[in-house]
């Protein structure tokens, strides 16, 4: 082989030094060609920028925004506009006014944090954890608002750009420019606001001057007008018919005034008068919120009125003397009332969030805590969880229905209602027994009317060992047919279950229509009996038995001569 000689290696590395010095060169002009927009000219109608305009980075620019158009210097607010889709001569007529139009836009449509914009140069994403995959990365555009106008969405971004050799800045895109008129006319003032005096336009904390005076005006007019819609209500209330009409609208009164205070409300901020964006932003949600929940309210008030009028029309009074079909659909109703609660505030939470957009807002700050705010909800919420869980449980098992007579802690009851987070039984002497559901079914309970409402009851009498017990029998057949709670005639039972020195126990099994029935059934006979035995054989009732002889006495044989007895 041939040895490279010295100016032969000179030559190579020479070579390889040019290469990759191209290469290089290649790959950093294409790195910079997109971190900005190049621009042949920028604003050329308005003239050079003041001092006090400073571009640099998007948190820079937006401040010089706020702080130019805060003093009333729109014509300096308008360098921070790119104007390149107007004419040098439409830039120095329209550039100030541009910047007061998305001022006005600013504060009331979009309030923009601009402690949350990036203070650096290139927009980079600074993510200490690594999770983003844009982390790092230069932009050379963001977003700072997405609004609607008459149907339609708009962005307004800042795009970086650079003009020549000079540096780089960040101004409005020309696309958010060109939508500045459509959001404008959206969010711009009210007819309204422009008979305002100037001395109440200025800014005094979050809020104008203005408007901390009118707030609580409007929202005064507001109250008094919901209140005459409450008394309206009322009124017609007094027109219609007694029963369910009536009794529906009275339940709406408060529901349908909230209502019509919402609306009015967002009529006067739509076509009345228009506040900053954080008081608009919070009277709206408010607004929306109410809004749904007086009309969730109104569905919720006509199922409970349909379910008392089924109550009364099908069941009567809750118990379980009714066919079981009539009180499954109680039971499926009380399931649907729930079911309605439970889309009513999955609905309305969605779209208020939806509305407010949670997290565009707070962003990265909000998914940073979403582990904390878990947790403190779930242990906050356990028990009301755990209850609503239980209710659907006994919705879908329905171990107990609306209507059933349970043994619940040593006490009858009737199941009166299942709700959400607890369980309203009515007690035998017609107290009401308030039941955590959790608590419900996590304990053990009798369903007196799971099967069938029919009891096979007992009555125990303790009488004297000369008592005749057929003679007992008989009469205890005659009074138990007599009674019109007692069913099965051939299962009735009167025997002797027990004795104990002089006394014997005699027990009379009758069955009953149902447990509370039955328990009348079986204090009638009781008291019929012990009137028969006190009526027609008293030396029946048990008593103390002294034998002073040996000779058996229980027949009341006794013959001259034979020792005393004592009774």
């Amino acid at each position: 082989m041939k040895r490279i000689g010295s100016w032969q290696r000179w030559m190579l590395a020479v070579v390889i030094l040019l290469v990759s010095s191209v290469c290089l060169a290649q790959s950093q002009d294409e790195g910079t060609a997109q971190d900005w927009y190049a621009l042949d000219s920028l604003n050329t109608g308005l003239g050079k920028a003041p001092g006090s305009v400073k571009l640099r980075t998007p948190r820079e620019s937006m401040r010089t925004f706020r702080d130019l158009t805060d003093s009333g210097n729109f014509e300096a607010a308008a360098h921070i506009l790119n104007l390149a889709d107007l004419t040098p001569a439409a830039q120095r007529e329209r550039g100030a006014e541009l910047a007061r139009q998305l001022s006005e836009i600013f504060q009331r449509g979009k309030s923009i944090r601009i402690s949350s914009l990036s203070g650096r140069q290139d927009a980079a994403i600074e993510d200490p954890t690594g999770e983003s995959p844009q982390a790092g990365k230069p932009r050379r555009d963001i977003e700072l608002a997405s609004l609607e106008a008459d149907g339609n969405a708009y962005d307004i971004r800042l795009g970086r750009y650079q003009l020549g050799n000079e540096e780089p800045v960040w101004l409005i895109m020309p696309e958010s420019v060109a939508a500045i008129p459509a959001l404008y006319r959206e969010y711009g003032p009210t007819e309204f606001e422009r008979h305002i005096p100037e001395s109440l336009k200025g800014s005094f904390g979050v809020l104008r001057i203005w408007e901390w005076i009118a707030i609580p005006l409007v929202l005064l007019g507001v109250a008094l007008v919901g209140k005459g819609v409450y008394r309206l209500v009322e009124l017609v209330t007094r027109w219609l018919p007694s029963g369910s009409p009536s009794i529906f609208a009275k339940q709406i009164r408060g529901p349908v005034a909230l209502i019509v205070m919402s609306l009015l409300t967002q009529a006067l901020l739509d076509y009345v008068v228009s506040f900053s964006a954080a008081a608009t932003i919070t009277l709206r949600v408010v607004l929306i919120a109410i809004l749904a929940w007086g009309a969730g309210a109104v569905a919720l008030r006509l199922v409970d009125t349909m379910m008392l009028k089924m109550t009364r029309r099908l069941a009567g009074q809750i118990d379980d003397s009714k066919p079981k079909d009539e009180r499954k659909l109680l039971t499926t109703l009380y399931a649907v009332r729930r079911i309605i609660i439970l889309i009513m505030v999955t609905a309305v939470t969605i779209y208020v969030l939806g509305q407010i957009q949670l997290f565009e807002t707070l962003g990265l700050s909000i998914l940073a805590s979403a582990s904390v705010l878990a947790v403190l909800v779930g242990v906050a919420g356990q028990a009301v969880l755990g209850n609503i869980l239980s209710s659907f449980q006994l919705s879908l098992a329905k171990p107990i229905r609306v209507g059933d007579l349970v043994a619940f802690e040593g006490q009858w009851a009737y199941v009166e209602g299942i709700f959400y987070t607890y369980i309203r039984l009515r007690l035998w002497n017609e107290r009401r027994l308030i039941v955590p559901v959790t608590y419900f079914a996590s304990k053990a309970f009798e369903n007196l009317s799971a099967k069938s409402t029919k009891e096979y009851r007992s009555l125990v009498l303790t009488l004297h060992l000369s008592a005749d017990i057929s003679l007992v029998r008989e009469k205890f057949l005659e009074f138990a047919k007599a009674e019109e709670n007692v069913i099965e005639h051939h299962k009735l039972l009167c025997c002797v279950t027990d004795q104990n020195g002089p006394a014997q126990t005699v027990t009379c099994y009758l069955m009953t229509i149902d447990p509370l029935s039955g328990w009348a059934a079986e204090v009638s006979v009781r008291e019929k009996l012990l009137a028969f035995i006190r009526d027609e054989h008293p030396e029946w009732w048990p008593r103390e038995v002294v034998v002073i002889s040996h000779r058996d006495i229980a027949r009341g044989h006794t013959t001259a001569g034979d020792d005393d007895v004592t009774q």
